[in-house]
């Protein structure tokens, strides 16, 4: 049993905001850390918000989740889509960061590699981790992806999982940097990307912490 399970919200490329967090946090061997998806897109840095997972992976146990924008990133530099819908949300950050000349494989094939492994969801005895959504009545391992990655609690608020155990989820941003907590779920996408939070929470605990971008913790 880890000491902590520490899910991270939604990073969007805010690699600042990222090592200030860990920084706090301060995670060790004994905890366990659930990225919910979209490290890339957005922020200005998101090669070294991948960097800094790997990093991560070193010393620590991590259940990295694929986000929407991993979905759309992988998509195109696979050729299984093109290009113009990623580069709309965030797409060039995310390019730029890697010094994107025409040619993908200015992103490193580990960074590739990464996103290939990352999880649907994540389950422990007591939580359950996706990065937008489920449905209530359906298993995790039956759940589409667009419910998982795509579909916003603005659009589709669930109700508490037949598993009987507690959602944490990212996607969906509060605009004021604030955790929405109703029991059964909890959203820790607090909007890092638009100037305010990202935030950790021990879900074991309920203990949380907030970085922003300017490398600011909140108290």
């Amino acid at each position: 049993m880890p000491a902590r399970v520490i899910a991270i919200g939604d990073i969007h490329g805010c690699a600042r905001a990222f090592e200030t967090l860990l920084g706090v946090v301060q995670p060790t061997d004994d905890d366990l850390i659930v990225p919910l998806g979209d490290y890339v897109d957005r922020g200005p840095d998101s090669r070294g918000v991948i960097d800094r997972l790997l990093d991560l992976e070193k010393y620590t146990s991590v259940r990295p989740l694929l986000g929407n924008h991993e979905e759309m990133m992988l998509d195109v530099i696979e050729g299984r889509e093109a290009a113009d819908f990623w580069l709309r949300y965030g797409g060039v950050q995310t390019l730029d960061s890697y010094g994107f000349a025409g040619d993908y494989s200015a992103i490193p094939e580990v960074h590739m590699d990464f996103l290939r492994r990352c999880l649907n969801y994540y389950e422990t005895d007591e939580h359950f981790f996706v990065h937008a959504n489920y449905h209530h009545q359906v298993p995790l391992s039956e759940t589409g992806s667009e419910l998982l990655r795509w579909r916003s609690l603005a659009d589709s608020m669930p109700g508490e999982h037949h598993n009987g155990k507690v959602a944490v989820v990212g996607h969906t941003p509060d605009q004021f940097g604030e955790i929405m907590d109703v029991g059964f779920l909890k959203c820790i996408d607090t909007f890092c990307y638009g100037g305010m939070w990202l935030t950790a929470m021990d879900v074991l605990t309920g203990e949380f912490w907030q970085a922003n971008e300017n490398g600011i913790v909140r108290d």
